[in-house]
């Protein structure tokens, strides 16, 4: 089953699921905003993606961080804990398949990963 994290008024979010939706690729939706996210899932996550990857550097959110903040972005646990309080500091959306995480709405990567389901 596929998992998109995000939050569902989030342009990025919105082409992503368009993109699933378009392509009947049935999917689960989890709303940051209402459900917030563990910090075992941020763990499983930086398993497979680097902080680089998750964390969106182009953000308000990443912007607003102290100077001392931005560079513990860059260390699992630290970076985990921020993402855990601020959720908007995560690049959206996160897509979860086969063990397989992505992130961001990238359609080649969408057709490469999905065309094997």
């Amino acid at each position: 089953m596929v998992k998109v994290y995000g939050i569902p008024n989030c342009d990025t979010v919105k082409k992503a699921t368009t993109w699933f939706k378009e392509n009947n690729i049935a999917f689960e939706f989890h709303d940051f905003k209402k459900e917030g996210v563990t910090a075992q899932k941020l763990k499983e996550w930086l398993t497979l993606a680097s902080p680089d990857q998750l964390v969106n550097k182009k953000s308000i959110a990443y912007k607003n961080l102290t100077e001392d903040d931005k560079q513990h972005t860059t260390v699992k646990a630290e970076a985990i804990k921020l993402m855990q309080t601020n959720t908007n500091l995560i690049k959206r959306p996160v897509i979860e398949t086969a063990g397989t995480v992505l992130n961001g709405f990238n359609e080649a990567a969408y057709k490469t990963v999905f065309s094997k389901k």
